[in-house]
């Protein structure tokens, strides 16, 4: 079984989180987790539930600041096994193209 989620570990602090951030995505690296950052967080892959959990504390943990947000968002389709890839991989075939656009931005 695969589950899929959205981590988000946010500090709470003036300028630039990235380098906090950065701390939250490099403990990730001690599990048995597959992931992939954007912009608006990090989707994580774990065979089980204890192991996305795991992975998503240490996340947390590794953040130091006085306040710290985390959300996590997770899919858990127990019908079936289905990796993040697969679901945007529909998408873009219902789609026709594929699911990005970079219209708008200054790229």
């Amino acid at each position: 079984m695969t589950i899929v989620a959205l981590l988000s570990v946010a500090p709470v602090i003036e300028g630039s989180m990235a380098g906090e951030v950065a701390k939250a995505v490099d403990a990730l690296e001690e599990y048995d987790v597959s992931y992939e950052t954007n912009p608006m967080g990090t989707v994580i892959e774990a065979e089980t539930a204890d192991e996305l959990f795991a992975a998503a504390q240490a996340a947390h943990e590794a953040v130091d600041a006085d306040r710290v947000s985390t959300v996590l968002k997770i899919d858990d389709k127990r019908a079936r096994d289905a990796r993040a890839s697969e679901k945007v991989d529909a998408v873009e075939e219902h789609l026709g193209r594929p699911a990005r656009n970079s219209g708008g931005t200054d790229e």
